[in-house]
């Protein structure tokens, strides 16, 4: 038999096996361009409304999203960094109120506050602090500073890793938000990989709120920042 024969037999029968593989991992190759495509777009946003803190234009109200606390309460080594930049801001002049955003579903579980408390450590006074204890995501904190502290211009401050969903997410909930990043500490190489893997499906998902379902996070009475 020609060669040319033998080879068209053979291929003839891996068809089937590759239409198999095909079938099997398109989807997932689907999948992974879309979550890496929804990384990569907000990133591309964020980049032109990111600032250094010596350089970001003055804005009424700074807004701190939470990262969780110590056993002992504590804010993390990543949200004392966080609230530390906001210090900066306000010390600087770039910043007149710092909204701390955070969870407080539980008695025992009080973010805002130890943000507050460490906030004052450093000097802030309390006059300049105001407390979102609703803050239990980036898309709950981005919609209750429009909804209910009437924020429409504000500083993000949140690291580099999360600051591209924030930044798109407040925007698109009507806050005009510029961000500067929080990198006052040094965070081990594997943390920072893990933040950012982590980074990929939540990106994904706040899409998916944002023009999808659109859902409602906890509410009230308004409580502007400044009155009217």
């Amino acid at each position: 038999m020609p060669f040319f024969c033998r080879w068209k037999k053979q291929s003839s029968t891996r068809l089937p096996k590759c239409g198999l593989w095909c079938a099997l991992f398109a989807p997932s190759g689907v999948g992974v361009a879309l979550i890496l495509l929804s990384r990569v777009f907000t990133v591309l946003y964020a980049n032109p409304r990111t600032c250094t803190a010596a350089n970001v234009p003055a804005r009424p109200v700074t807004i701190v999203f939470g990262a969780g606390l110590t056993r002992e309460g504590h804010p993390t080594r990543v949200l004392q960094d966080r609230v530390e930049t906001a210090a900066d801001l306000y010390f600087a002049g770039k910043t007149q109120i710092l909204l701390m955003s955070g969870d407080n579903r539980f008695t025992d579980y009080n973010e805002p506050q130890a943000m507050k408390n460490y906030a004052i450590e450093l000097g802030i006074p309390e006059n300049a602090i105001v407390l979102d204890y609703a803050g239990r995501r980036t898309y709950d904190t981005c919609y209750r500073a429009n909804a209910i502290f009437q924020a429409k211009r504000a500083i993000l401050v949140t690291q580099n890793f999360h600051l591209p969903r924030a930044l798109y997410t407040c925007n698109r909930l009507g806050v005009d938000a510029i961000g500067v990043p929080a990198k006052n500490h040094y965070f081990l190489k594997r943390d920072r990989i893990y933040w950012n893997l982590r980074e990929l499906a939540a990106t994904v998902v706040a899409l998916w709120e944002i023009h999808i379902i659109h859902p409602s996070p906890v509410l009230g009475r308004p409580e502007p920042i400044f009155e009217q």
